[in-house]
């Protein structure tokens, strides 16, 4: 493998798992806010993470079987 496909294979998962952490920070964040807004402690931080959890875990799995097929 020459190191330009090397390079730009490190960039892109690399890149991919910026993208997971800011899907779940913003799911945390906005289960924080709601908890604040509505007083439900840890309820929509849970429900929230969770969300974004699974929702990440969906970008990077369709993200990584795409580039499989290329």
């Amino acid at each position: 493998m020459s190191d330009k496909r090397q390079w730009d294979a490190g960039a892109s998962y690399a890149g991919l798992a910026v993208q997971m952490g800011v899907i779940i920070a913003i799911g945390a964040y906005g289960g924080v806010r709601l908890d604040r807004w509505l007083d439900l402690s840890p309820l929509f931080v849970i429900v929230c993470s969770l969300a974004s959890i699974a929702l990440a875990m969906y970008v990077m799995i369709h993200k990584l079987t795409q580039n499989k097929e290329k």
